[in-house]
């Protein structure tokens, strides 16, 4: 599967895909954290109800460690950032077989996540983009997998290394679901009981504690061109 430039009308039109209006980063299990060179962390509130196949499909890839160290191949200031090809030339993606178009009614703004494909509708597998601002994606709507939105750390997408390819490109440091950086904690286990005392020595003997379960930690909420691939 490729990602490239197609020509539309005599104008050049990136890949994207769209993400949703709105996030849900107080759900850990549909909420990831990237990681970029460029100096933070983003938090990115997936849409399971727009692109339920799309979400699944970038929350294995991320628990797989398949994102980190890719960096943003196709950075347009006032368009938007593309990332996930592990060669790092827009023409890659993962061993996974390419995803059916989840395509939605959701509008393209600032923050929002997209997944790139080629000419072909059903040809998303890995590449997504986030777009830069709230006009520049906007043409997009229907056409590209709206998959999430970003909820903080939207700075850090703005000062990426612009250029196709850029000369020094920015990465995605690492990836990875919410959920997993804070699973819910366990109840400890109940010590042995103890062994009965003699007459004499009962007084003294005390029953053993059992462990509370710690609550788990709270989640922090947070053109021209168009996407395409081969």
């Amino acid at each position: 599967m490729f990602k490239h430039l197609i020509l539309l009308a005599g104008s050049i039109f990136i890949m994207t895909a769209a993400t949703a209006d709105e996030a849900q980063a107080s759900d850990p299990e549909n909420t990831i954290t990237m990681e970029v060179s460029s100096g933070g962390t983003v938090t990115i509130g997936l849409r399971p109800d727009l692109a339920p196949g799309h979400v699944e499909r970038v929350k294995k890839l991320t628990r797989e460690g398949f994102y980190d160290g890719v960096v943003f191949h196709r950075v347009i200031d006032g368009f938007m950032a593309q990332t996930g090809d592990p060669t790092g030339t827009g023409t890659g993606g993962s061993n996974e077989p390419d995803l059916k178009a989840e395509f939605s009614d959701e509008n393209y703004r600032r923050g929002t996540i997209g997944m790139a494909r080629s000419a072909s509708p059903d040809s998303a597998n890995s590449q997504f983009f986030i777009c830069f601002s709230d006009t520049g994606c906007s043409f997009l709507k229907s056409q590209y997998t709206v998959l999430g939105q970003v909820e903080d750390g939207m700075e850090f997408i703005d000062t990426i290394a612009k250029g196709e390819p850029p000369a020094n490109p920015d990465k995605i440091v690492k990836m990875q679901v919410a959920a997993d950086a804070n699973p819910p904690a366990k109840a400890a286990s109940a010590p042995a009981p103890a062994e009965p005392a003699p007459a004499d020595a009962a007084a003294s003997t005390e029953p053993a504690a059992s462990g509370e379960e710690t609550p788990a930690a709270e989640e922090t909420p947070a053109a021209t061109e168009q996407p395409a691939s081969e």
